[in-house]
């Protein structure tokens, strides 16, 4: 079994407004499922992931052998992509094609964000979608509660887990 305090898990998903695509790519960690890092694009580019996973290797040292599931999307399976996370001393874990269980805790998350922030709201401009998107991950990792976190929210619950241990 997979420790859940080293492991993380990515995926990319789509936002319609105004006419425009924009593509959110978070890393999530399965610990106490705070958002450790994400990007914003206009498009599913390859710069985005690899801006995604500068942020989050800045909070992680090197070698502390985490595990990073995603599927088996394009971005996932790029060399430079590997690279990264081997040199970081990161394990890639990828799903079987047709086999969604490493992402579903992304995918539950994503379904989250969607149905308490994007479709509750009405935005008046793209700029103000991002700007609240960025203040709803605030929220979500600082102080949404949750039942399985002992009604911590993710900061608050890793925060009491480090000084228990």
């Amino acid at each position: 079994m997979i420790s859940r305090q080293k492991s993380r898990v990515t995926d990319v998903t789509e936002f319609k407004l105004f006419g425009q695509k924009l593509y959110l790519s978070p890393i999530l960690d399965f610990f106490n499922g705070e958002i450790i890092s994400y990007t914003l694009s206009k498009s599913p580019n390859f710069h985005q992931i690899t801006e995604m996973l500068k942020q989050a290797f800045q909070k992680v040292p090197d070698n502390t052998q985490l595990i990073l599931h995603s599927d088996q999307g394009w971005q996932y399976q790029m060399r430079l992509y590997q690279k990264m996370l081997k040199d970081k001393g990161i394990k890639q874990s990828m799903s079987r094609k047709g086999n969604c269980y490493d992402n579903s805790v992304m995918e539950n998350f994503f379904g989250l964000l969607k149905s308490e922030f994007f479709y509750n709201q009405k935005f008046a401009s793209v700029d103000q979608f991002i700007t609240e998107l960025s203040e709803y991950i605030d929220y979500y990792n600082n102080r949404r509660i949750k039942v399985k976190l002992k009604g911590l929210s993710p900061i608050q619950f890793r925060t009491q887990s480090l000084t228990t241990t």
